[in-house]
């Protein structure tokens, strides 16, 4: 009989659409079960203690309280704003205002000297009011008088002073010729200046003091200083022949009237004098001739030897009648006072006197 075995066959092929249903046919997989839900457990809250709170704003108030401590500079004055409103002006010193953001203050310097420059320094033209250019500079020197006014009045105060001072120096140069701001007479036009513009800045009321106005330059413009520089010496030789022709004028003139005043007063003395003479003449010859009428002999007796005496008065000489019969008569009379001094005795040899 033939040999029995088994033939070893192979294991089937599951294919995937098998899988699929083999899946199909099995029962679901229930879920795990959700755990049960419970309630956070509550965690105990623990206050800021009220002593703490009372000691922080204790703490914050003194320091608000001691920012309104503030010191006014000896050169300041302390203007106090409450919620933007001026109420007090404080003096140097240390002193108190309620605090930030009730009152408020400001500090202007009210005494120091302020120094503005027209056009920020730069040369500036201007007209003269003989419709000539210059280039001028100036400087101007204020301070605070009121600083109320100064702070409340007008928004920027250095601007309005710049402003108006360059207008008052404009203003004060256009009614002057351009002799006048290159000569001595500057400082005449600063001061004009000055006022002019004090007046501007009180027309404002802003509380400001102009303690002076200095021209610092006035010169041609310098396309034609060369130009401007000889009319300038043409006219400095003008000026000085005619002050040299007023000079002479003032030294012969007042000579000229004195010589003339001394001429007159001589002239007049001489004729009092001659009328004078004159007069007395007149008067002695007609008391003489009532004289003569009354005694013909003596008072030609008398005429004769007045004659004779203011004749031989000067006379050196005299000579007589040789005859001696007048002669006889006279004393010889000797003039030792008009003899020459007799010369001196020279001394003896050997003896001294």
């Amino acid at each position: 009989m033939p040999d029995t075995y088994e033939e070893d066959w192979p294991a089937p092929i599951i294919l995937p659409q098998t899988i699929d249903a083999l899946f199909r046919q099995a029962p679901p997989i229930p879920a795990p079960a959700a755990p049960p839900k419970t309630a956070p457990p509550k965690t105990a809250r623990r206050g800021i203690p009220a002593q703490a709170v009372f000691a922080a704003l204790v703490l914050i108030t003194a320091v608000w309280g001691a920012s309104g401590f503030y010191k006014v500079e000896p050169d300041q004055v302390g203007v106090v704003l409450r919620l933007g409103r001026w109420v007090a002006t404080r003096s140097p010193g240390l002193n108190y205002h309620w605090p930030y953001p009730i009152e408020t203050v400001l500090l202007p310097r009210v005494t120091l000297a302020n120094q503005l420059k027209i056009g920020n320094g730069a040369v500036t033209p201007m007209l003269t009011g003989d419709e000539n250019i210059v280039e001028a500079t100036a400087a101007i020197f204020w301070r605070i008088n009121d600083p109320v006014k100064y702070l409340f009045n007008v928004t920027d105060p250095e601007a309005v002073v710049r402003i108006a001072g360059e207008s008052a120096v404009r203003e004060v140069i256009g009614f002057n010729p351009i002799q006048a701001g290159l000569s001595d007479q500057r400082q005449k036009i600063a001061d004009e200046a000055r006022e002019r513009l004090q007046k501007l800045l009180d027309s404002y009321d802003m509380g400001v003091t102009v303690t002076g106005v200095q021209l610092q330059r006035v010169d041609p413009p310098t396309a034609v200083i060369d130009a401007f520089n000889d009319v300038q010496r043409a006219r400095a030789d003008q000026e000085r022949a005619r002050n040299e022709a007023e000079a002479y004028g003032r030294d012969i003139l007042p000579r000229a009237r004195g010589e003339a005043e001394r001429i007159k007063q001589e002239a007049q003395a001489y004729r009092h004098q001659v009328v004078n003479v004159a007069t007395g003449d007149a008067a002695r010859f007609s008391t003489l001739d009532e004289a003569y009428h009354e005694t013909p002999k003596i008072t030609g007796r008398r005429l004769y030897l007045d004659t004779m005496e203011e004749v031989l008065r000067s006379a050196s000489k005299i000579i007589l009648d040789p005859s001696g019969a007048v002669g006889s008569k006279l004393v010889p009379y000797l003039p030792l006072s008009t003899l020459p001094a007799a010369p001196p005795v020279p001394a003896a040899p050997g003896r001294t006197p």
